[in-house]
């Protein structure tokens, strides 16, 4: 598939394992992965950032496998997932570091179609999330309380 704004095709991009099951030698009960991840999610890693903990120090290839759940439905059983979705976050963090960016460099052209583009991205996201019901319809975008919707 081509690529949203530069009429190319990537190649990169993360596969999944091939067998849905557990693989034998993962020593980690499905008790054990949620209680890593809860204890993860306290202190204040993303739901990506604790799949890569769990992937490189714990050798857990997939907590879906291993418990049955996702990680971000392991977050909100637990009441610890955020109000904003973790994609959204990024993207609006984005559009920060090009604003800071902005204001030190204002002939800046380039940075200023990327914070277009980003700033669709958003858009599109949101009327996303709000048909999915996971914002509330009264939910608003804006650049000047960008900062307010991250915390």
């Amino acid at each position: 598939m081509a690529r949203m704004h530069s009429r190319k095709r990537g190649k990169s991009g993360s596969t999944k394992p091939v067998s849905k099951v557990a693989p034998s030698w993962v020593k980690y009960k499905a008790e054990e992965v949620e209680k890593l991840v809860i204890k993860l999610a306290k202190e204040g890693k993303s739901s990506a950032e604790i799949g890569l903990i769990l992937r490189d120090s714990y050798g857990i290839p997939s907590v879906k496998s291993i418990t049955g759940k996702k990680i971000t439905k392991i977050l909100e059983e637990n009441q610890l997932a955020s109000k904003v979705p973790e994609d959204l976050k990024n993207l609006m963090r984005r559009v920060i570091a090009i604003m800071k960016h902005m204001e030190k460099n204002r002939k800046d052209m380039t940075a200023k179609r990327g914070l277009q583009l980003t700033e669709s991205k958003i858009r599109r996201l949101v009327r996303y999330y709000k048909k999915t019901k996971r914002l509330p319809k009264d939910w608003k975008y804006s650049r000047e309380n960008i900062n307010l919707l991250l915390k």
